[in-house]
């Protein structure tokens, strides 16, 4: 009852110029629930609360008030049985032969975004076809990663840098040998080396693929970008993962990692890419992106051991853990907690919208 008489009455306020949009008449709807119908005065403060927006429409309402609940001035309008409302959701994709939505009577189109949808959910619970559509959101993400100072110098407009005396002498020549506007320089920025490292063991099989999507997408995307696999062993894809096709990149990669859903040993996957690659240079000042759940079968001494060596030559660590999109959630597996301590970031990774948070993240 009070549906139909809240509906009637909101419509008896539009016809009289008001402007009442659905969600308001939902408010009025759950006010009259709460306060009922009987006493005229908290029905009038209940719509005026609800369905009015601006103070120069409250003379209006009152006049509609009036009319609808009292019969003052203009009648009321009669009751006549409205017509069952159908709300259609619409994707934005389905569109008639003239290229514009139709709609049909009584039937209201709700828009809304299937893509954004898509971008919240979770990977381990969608379907291939939207696993496909996930994979050409991923493709739009960039990864632009923080800047570091290098040795090369460039032109600089402030006048306290190193003075650029080639340039100075050269202008100086053409003014008849006075230097009249001098040149300096000042060291140039560039991009600091990604280094990322995905967890490949079985304990990550609702993530990995995406997360080997999202390796391709960083590799392929930008130049100083390493990408490795750990599990029972570390595996190189940089090269793998190179190619501009994503389908031919994850195959690649794919037939290069021979422990795919295996145990996982954290700590000496660490110690191989310190020892071999790491400390030795590659991830000396980058930023080390580790993808995993921080469940580890091996020593957890030793990935503590490894994560500070790690830390001390890097110039950020950020960890990125599916589960910790989980209520609840909470470092308690013994690699997670014991690499916690040298982490800068922990973050999700469950989700395209985790990952395009984890680009931000890098930056």
């Amino acid at each position: 009852m009070a549906v139909e008489v809240a509906a009637r009455f909101a419509d008896a306020l539009r016809r009289n110029g008001l402007d009442v949009p659905l969600g308001s008449v939902t408010a009025f709807v759950d006010a009259l629930a709460a306060l009922g119908v009987e006493r005229e005065r908290d029905v009038y403060w209940a719509g005026r609360a609800t369905l009015v927006r601006r103070p120069e429409d409250v003379a209006m309402y009152d006049r509609a008030f009036a009319a609808f609940w009292r019969g003052d001035g203009v009648p009321a309008p009669s009751i006549v049985p409205q017509e069952p409302l159908t709300l259609a959701l619409d994707d934005g994709t389905a569109v008639d032969d003239a290229g514009e939505g139709r709609l049909a009577g009584r039937t209201i189109a709700v828009r809304y975004s299937a893509r954004e949808v898509l971008r919240q959910k979770d990977f381990a619970r969608c379907s291939h076809a939207e696993l496909d559509e996930a994979h050409r959101l991923m493709a739009d993400l960039r990864l632009s990663g923080a800047l570091r100072r290098s040795r090369r110098l460039r032109r600089s407009r402030r006048t306290t840098r190193r003075p650029d005396l080639r340039r100075t002498v050269r202008r100086a020549l053409r003014a008849g040998g006075e230097p009249v506007r001098r040149v300096f320089l000042e060291p140039s920025a560039r991009p600091r080396r990604i280094v990322l490292l995905c967890d490949v063991s079985g304990s990550m099989d609702a993530y990995a693929r995406e997360l080997l999507r999202f390796l391709h997408v960083a590799v392929a995307g930008r130049t100083r970008v390493e990408a490795f696999s750990l599990g029972t062993r570390l595996t190189r894809l940089t090269r793998q993962l190179s190619t501009r096709d994503p389908d031919a990149a994850l195959a690649a990669a794919a037939g290069s990692v021979l422990d795919w859903s295996g145990g996982t040993r954290l700590g000496d996957g660490l110690r191989a890419f310190n020892d071999q690659w790491g400390v030795r240079g590659m991830a000396r000042g980058a930023v080390v992106v580790i993808l995993s759940d921080g469940w580890d079968r091996g020593d957890v001494e030793v990935l503590a051991e490894q994560m500070a060596r790690l830390r001390r030559v890097a110039h950020r660590i950020v960890w990125v853990n599916p589960l910790k999109a989980t209520p609840g959630y909470a470092p308690l597996a013994r690699g997670m907690a014991a690499a916690l301590p040298f982490v800068d970031e922990l973050v999700e990774g469950h989700s395209i919208a985790a990952l395009e948070r984890l680009s931000e993240v890098i930056k």
